[in-house]
Order: structure tokens, then sequence, then C-alpha cells
């Protein structure tokens, strides 16, 4: 007949005794002989391949034409024309959710306003900016072409939107 025997508790095993710092230094000097003798060894011995052997083709950069080195600002926007950017859009609501599976974005309108299809909209956050035409309005699934403030609607957009990016309508 076998016996059993009595498993050890946690007390009754034997412990490691842990390191000293100089065994450790000793440890990590090692390390770092054995590791750049087989760095160097292994980028001596290797070739390079055929692929990396010859500079890659990189696509040049068009210098600005002579006249804009003149003009300071000429690269950014006037006051000018965001002041006028601003006047050709009207702020109608801001988005409050993003089905990135579905590309669709949910918008919550301002009081007063309203969105139909066809209308050509601006997509303005932190890291959102994009103009498109709204192509399709849906409330509870089915299609729409006109919504107001108190529906809740979904849009489809083309690109990523995030949560209280501002929506405004561009006049033209």
């Amino acid at each position: 007949m076998a016996t059993r025997r009595k498993a050890k508790s946690k007390a009754g095993r034997k412990r490691k005794k842990a390191p000293t710092k100089a065994a450790m230094r000793k440890k990590a000097a090692k390390k770092a002989r054995t590791t750049s003798k087989k760095t160097a060894k292994n980028v001596s011995a290797r070739p390079l391949s055929p692929k990396k052997s010859g500079p890659t083709a990189k696509t040049a950069v068009k210098p600005p034409p002579a006249g804009a080195l003149a003009q300071p600002g000429a690269a950014r926007a006037t006051s000018n024309e965001l002041a006028q950017a601003v006047s050709r859009e009207q702020r109608i609501g801001i988005v409050t959710h993003y089905y990135s599976h579905l590309s669709v974005a949910t918008m919550r309108l301002e009081p007063g306003t309203k969105l139909c299809v066809g209308d050509v909209i601006h997509i303005l956050g932190n890291t959102t900016d994009f103009t498109q035409k709204v192509e399709s309005l849906e409330v509870d699934h089915a299609p729409v072409t006109e919504v107001g403030p108190n529906d809740d609607f979904g849009l489809k957009v083309i690109e990523h939107a995030r949560e209280h990016d501002d929506v405004f309508r561009v006049r033209s």
C-alpha cells in the first residue's frame, strides 16, 4: 500500500539567497562583454542584402516659388481669410458619437437649425478638419431627406470624426 506524502508549506521551502551588489555588477559586465562581441561578429560576418545595398529612392520636395520667399506669411492664412471662412460657415451642431465600423457620426443640432441632404458641412475639431456634402441621413435606420434639432440621426461621413467636434454648414 502506497503512503501519501505530506505537502510542504511555504514556510518549509528553502529560500534562495539574493545576489549581492558585487555579484550583480559582475554579471552585468560579463553580459555586456558577450553581447558586444556577438554584435560585432554578426555585423561583420553578414553581407548586406541586395535590396538594401543601394540608397533608397526618396521623393523630391518641390522648392517654393521665387516670389513666396519674399513674402514672410505666404504659407499661412491671413486674418482676413480666416474671417471670410468664418462668415461663410454657420455652426449647426456637434458630433455626439462616431461609429468607426460604419463611418457614421451621430450629431446634435442646435435649436432653430435643420440639415438637408445636399448641404455641404465642415466638421472641425482638435485633430479633425474636413468638408463633405451630406449624401445620406438616417433616423431610426430609415433614410430621410431633412432632420431637425430634436431628431436623433446618423450621418455617413468620409473621414474619422470624433465626439465634441463642431459641425458647420458651408454657405456657397
